[in-house]
């Protein structure tokens, strides 16, 4: 437990320098590109195009899904997508990357991999902001369920930096695991309900798949979009095992980063 409150202070006290390196980092990235940021949103735009035009149009024949429009449903949902896959597969690699940084670092390294997650926020909250107009036009307008996005991105941001805690720690041990998280994360935009809807599978098929913490986030936006219900209420249990799960990343992630840290510049 002592891993983890040093990991929790060490985060709470540099969340301003978080924030400017991640700032900082959107900067940089775009520098040299004529269009710089906007890049971050046209990018997730020509992918849910092209989503929608596969498994909307060419294999669903645009049929809605529970009476909403499936362009409408898939975007709900896939919004959490362009930030879970960059800030997943960028945060684990976060540490060795950054040698310089670590070698003349004068802040606590559990800082890097979180300002790399959080730099993936910004464009996030603006591909929101683009689909919430849309969703506004499209005959769902903002409704009382909004309230919930705050609580909905709060925990999607947990739950990667609690998993970055651990994957940017093993990355930097063993190089090897950065090719498997990007090969495996792959995996999840199929394993998630993105793209499919999930009444058509077995009920058992179904538990399955919800023990994928991303189900919670996306079945939670899309409660949030179309005034559905209180997702996070009305679905108690799986809130709670939600939370587990991330505690669990967390508490495991601290451990790992604490104890490997000191070592970081040897494997660098």
């Amino acid at each position: 437990m002592k891993s983890v409150v040093t990991i929790i202070k060490e985060l709470w006290e540099s969340m301003y320098l978080i924030n400017r390196l991640a700032l900082y980092e959107i900067k940089i990235k775009h520098n040299n590109n004529y269009l710089g940021p906007l890049w971050e949103l046209i990018t997730p735009v020509f992918f849910i195009a092209i989503y929608w035009f596969v498994f909307g149009y060419g294999i669903r024949d645009n049929e809605a899904v529970d009476g909403v429009p499936f362009f409408s449903w898939m975007t709900a949902g896939i919004t959490i997508w362009f930030f879970v896959q960059p800030a997943v597969t960028q945060g684990s690699k976060a540490i060795y990357t950054k040698v310089r940084m670590v070698s003349k670092m004068s802040f606590p390294t559990s800082v890097i991999p979180a300002y790399v997650v959080i730099s993936k926020l910004y464009p996030h909250l603006f591909l929101l902001f683009i689909i919430m107009i849309y969703m506004q036009f499209a005959g769902h307008p903002v409704n009382m369920y909004y309230v919930q996005f705050p609580y909905f991105i709060f925990s999607m941001i947990m739950l990667v930096i609690a998993f970055v805690l651990i994957s940017s720690t093993i990355t930097t041990v063993i190089r090897d695991a950065q090719m498997f998280i990007q090969s495996t994360i792959r995996v999840f935009l199929y394993l998630t309900p993105f793209l499919w809807v999930t009444n058509v599978l077995p009920e058992r098929i179904h538990a399955l798949m919800q023990l994928n913490p991303l189900y919670y986030l996306v079945e939670g936006y899309r409660a949030a979009f179309f005034g559905e219900s209180w997702y996070l209420l009305e679905h108690g249990w799986y809130t709670l095992y939600f939370w587990g799960l991330v505690g669990v990343l967390f508490v495991i992630g601290s451990v790992l980063h604490v104890r490997f840290r000191r070592h970081f510049i040897d494997f660098l």
